[in-house]
């Protein structure tokens, strides 16, 4: 049988969703529950919210099956926080998806393997690409059906197929001494007549601007949390933001004004078109469940 190899994150969030993904597509369910529960009790240990009788080479050997080829494996990296040099995290497992073995194999940055030609699919976030590749551009890039149309195609031959609904969204945040003289809701027409410093995590100043448009940030300038201080925290002290929010609970708990949701930060199927041929398309329509063009495939 055919087989693909697909670049998928190590661990959190965007993992599971392409576990899931797969299982939803698939069927093999009980594989991908056995590899998130894994990962998250891993987690806990790295975190310190669980004891683990054994260290972490004695669990990656019990975690392996070697009589079973296509089984889940795992792999130990190093991880920053002190006290712990290592976190066990997702290494390959394969599945059959449309009747292709496909080998989810983990990585740490699977947009750049995807850059570089080395797999011609691959999961990873939406905000990698708009950090990375997407054009800067006066107008804001609001939606995912966008981004396609703003990759320099001379830059890179990846390409976004389809999101797979695990959204969180960067979100517009506000005091509401900055809002006090907005007459209106907090949207980015608010940002179009604000002057003043924008708070952010440094790692968004790119994918903020994308989202916002060049043309909104005349006379805004970003500025970053100090270290160790939360978001929130920092955008109530700053009086204007952008940061992650799903419900928006926190950030009201920080009596900031929850505004317009700019961007979905979502978990996303990619692909380097010049790589997709038949075995690597078969699956890409699989797990889509579409039969258009990439430009269409993205809801």
């Amino acid at each position: 049988m055919l087989t693909v190899n697909v670049a998928v994150p190590r661990k959190g969030r965007p993992l599971e969703a392409v576990l899931d993904r797969v299982a939803t597509v698939s069927g093999h369910t009980s594989l991908a529950d056995d590899v998130v529960s894994t990962l998250r009790y891993e987690k806990a240990v790295t975190k310190g919210d669980q004891d683990a009788p054994d260290d972490a080479y004695e669990r990656l050997a019990a975690y392996s099956d070697l009589e079973d080829p296509t089984g889940p494996e795992y792999t130990l990296v190093r991880d920053d926080r002190p006290g712990m040099p290592r976190r066990l995290v997702f290494d390959s497992v394969t599945v059959e998806v449309g009747g292709v073995d496909v080998c989810l194999v983990g990585r740490e940055e699977p947009f750049r393997a995807l850059r570089k030609h080395e797999v011609a699919l691959g999961f990873d976030s939406a905000d990698l690409v708009l950090e990375e590749v997407v054009q800067l551009r006066a107008d804001p890039l609001s939606t995912l059906a966008e981004v396609n149309e703003r990759i320099d195609p001379r830059d890179t031959d990846v390409r976004l197929v389809d999101g797979l609904g695990d959204t969180v969204y960067h979100t517009l945040l506000a005091s509401r001494e900055a809002t006090a003289d907005w007459d209106g809701d907090l949207t980015r027409a608010f940002v179009d007549n604000y002057r003043g410093p924008l708070c952010l995590s440094p790692r968004y100043e790119r994918l903020v601007t994308a989202v916002l448009g060049e043309a909104s940030l005349s006379g805004v300038d970003f500025v970053a949390p100090d270290h160790g201080e939360t978001e929130e925290a920092a955008i109530a002290e700053t009086g204007v933001g952008v940061y992650l929010t799903v419900t928006g609970g926190t950030a009201r708990d920080h009596s900031l004004v929850v505004g317009e949701r700019l961007f979905p930060s979502e978990t996303v199927l990619l692909e380097n078109v010049p790589e997709v041929d038949e075995a690597a398309g078969r699956v890409k329509r699989t797990l889509t469940g579409v039969e258009t063009e990439t430009e269409l495939a993205i809801q």
